[in-house]
């Protein structure tokens, strides 16, 4: 197949040479023949450049007498220097990269009468050439945009270090290099001699996310020798590449609020507990990781080395439900290693985060009076205290706003006792001092609250800080623990015989439960005597009933019915009264 192809080749060659020979008609003048030229050039070979080509040196019947191609490598000369023949300065000048000609060369400005050991006197010669690569002496790194980000907050300088991604190619196109198949970037310092020169002056003044192509002549790049391996000696080489990020080891987190906060009260301190969550991605805008598919907060301590020390650095100052960016540099992220598989080594971190909460475990709650009734200021006024039960209506919502429960839709009558261990500790101490008719709003820190467990049956999140809004009806005084009935301390019945007769209002010497319940709800609106608040007084009272009424009839006689003496303050359910 390859010995029919080259036959081919040989034969449609000798048909162009053959037509090309019968054109030549002024023996003094080079004659060329463009076999493919590149729709754009950007540029052409002048008096002074410097090429490299490969070529086929022959005789006018098509006999080879030289290749470039047998010795493996290009022919590397400057043009219009004294180097070539006359014939091919001229044969070369205006040919583009990639550019393939065909020239015819008169004797006169070959090799003469005299010709050469290989070549005989007075022969035309006809080059096949295929130009490379082409630059000067005076050229400099040329470098061009092919893609800039619509915000660029800081270029890359000397003394950064960069990570990018690149396509090395010659000036031809072919490549020789490439980062992308090692699915990793390059990354170096930059004006600190790791790169060639070219390549250092062709990143300076780059932006995150932009891409560049970066074409360095061989003074500036490899130099006369190559690298050796893939790039030519002499070799003009090309880079496309991609910034990923940079930094510099100098450089601080930076900070950039998005959602302010109006009346910020306090801002987070080292040392305090804060719940957020956040949005993990690279320069590139990718992510690599999310508190949000969890649907749960990032808990942790500040300044106690619980996250990586620029985090730490950026959340502090923050207010409860800000929005920030924190861009981290490495030294500051995960370094030189990063994580193996999630983070590459070196890579600069863009978190967005949201503060949800904060607190300090000295933390205590926090008490805003949101309205009070004038009648709370006067002298004397009935305050919650230990002991106490309250009647008042709440709402519980997480500093975020989230809404967790409230009391709307009870009876009116929500209420509990102070000091008996009903409530968390920062419920017992916001509702501590409050008078009838005040609102006040209550901020609990989780160690006075749920704690780190917080609540599973109300959707409260470990280490929570939670916000109520209080609203006191009424304030009880409390009977002792396992009472539902006292006298009062400055009443107190005489006998027994005195409060049966008292309650038997028909004076049929016996007492049904519509006379006790009669009998007692007026002894307490008097002030003679206390039912068990929070509890229906009707059902309070026929408790107390039933408990004396040993036969069961419905009625109560003199000998069932029992009365505490004036030594006590009254008796426990199922007792006397």
């Amino acid at each position: 197949m390859f010995v029919m192809f080259y036959k081919i080749f040989i034969v449609c060659f000798c048909l162009i040479l053959k037509v090309f020979c019968e054109e030549l008609d002024d023996h003094d003048k080079v004659d060329i023949k463009v076999i493919w030229k590149p729709q754009v050039c950007k540029r052409l070979v002048e008096k002074g450049d410097f090429v490299r080509y490969h070529y086929y040196g022959m005789h006018t019947d098509g006999r080879v007498f030289d290749t470039s191609y047998q010795r493996g490598k290009t022919y590397d000369t400057y043009v219009g220097s004294g180097w070539l023949i006359p014939g091919m300065d001229e044969g070369l000048l205006g040919t583009c990269v990639n550019e393939h000609r065909l020239i015819s060369i008169p004797p006169s400005l070959a090799y003469g009468e005299d010709g050469t050991d290989d070549i005989p006197g007075n022969s035309t010669l006809l080059f096949n050439f295929v130009l490379v690569d082409i630059w000067n002496k005076d050229d400099n790194v040329k470098i061009t945009t092919t893609y800039m980000p619509e915000n660029c907050e800081r270029k890359l300088e000397d003394s950064d270090y960069v990570r990018y991604h690149y396509n090395g190619t010659l000036l031809n196109g072919k490549v020789f290099h490439t980062s992308y198949e090692e699915d990793s970037t390059y990354n170096t310092y930059v004006g600190q001699g790791w790169l060639i020169k070219g390549m250092d002056v062709g990143l300076v003044g780059a932006c995150f996310g932009e891409r560049r192509t970066i074409e360095i002549p061989p003074h500036l790049g490899y130099g006369e020798k190559g690298d050796g391996k893939n790039i030519p000696a002499s070799a003009t080489i090309v880079f496309d590449i991609e910034i990923i990020d940079f930094h510099n080891p100098k450089d601080e987190p930076e900070i950039k609020i998005e959602v302010e906060v109006d009346g910020c009260e306090r801002k987070l301190e080292s040392s305090d507990f804060v719940r957020y969550h956040y949005n993990g991605s690279f320069a590139d805008g990718s992510l690599f990781d999310t508190s949000y598919q969890r649907n749960k907060t990032y808990d942790t301590y500040v300044g106690f080395k619980r996250v990586i020390p620029g985090m730490e650095l950026g959340l502090v100052g923050a207010c409860m439900g800000e929005r920030r960016v924190i861009k981290l540099p490495p030294h500051l992220g995960y370094g030189e290693p990063g994580i193996e598989g999630r983070i590459p080594g070196s890579a600069v971190l863009i978190f967005s985060v949201h503060v949800v909460d904060f607190h300090n475990p000295k933390d205590d709650v926090e008490i805003k009076v949101e309205s009070m009734p004038p009648s709370c200021l006067e002298e004397g006024v009935v305050v919650a205290g230990k002991g106490n039960y309250l009647t008042y209506d709440y709402k519980l919502s997480l500093m975020d706003g989230t809404f967790i429960e409230s009391s709307t839709g009870s009876t009116g009558d929500w209420g509990n006792y102070l000091g008996r261990g009903e409530l968390i500790p920062g419920v017992e101490r916001g509702l501590t001092g409050m008078c009838v008719g005040e609102v006040r709003r209550v901020v609990v820190p989780p160690h006075i609250g749920y704690g780190e467990q917080g609540r599973d049956s109300l959707n409260i999140p470990g280490s929570a800080v939670l916000v109520y809004n209080f609203q006191l009806h009424k304030i009880q005084e409390s009977l002792p623990e396992g009472f539902t009935f006292v006298w009062s301390k400055e009443y107190s019945p005489q006998s027994k015989e005195e409060v049966f007769t008292a309650m038997d209002e028909d004076k049929d010497e016996q007492v049904s439960l519509p006379e006790m319940t009669s009998f007692i709800l007026d002894q307490v609106e008097r002030g003679h005597a206390h039912l068990l608040p929070g509890h229906a007084p009707e059902k309070v009272i026929t408790d107390l009933f039933k408990a004396q009424d040993i036969n069961n009839d419905e009625l109560l006689t003199i000998e069932e019915f029992k009365l505490k003496m004036p030594d006590a303050l009254g008796e426990k359910v199922g007792d006397e009264l």
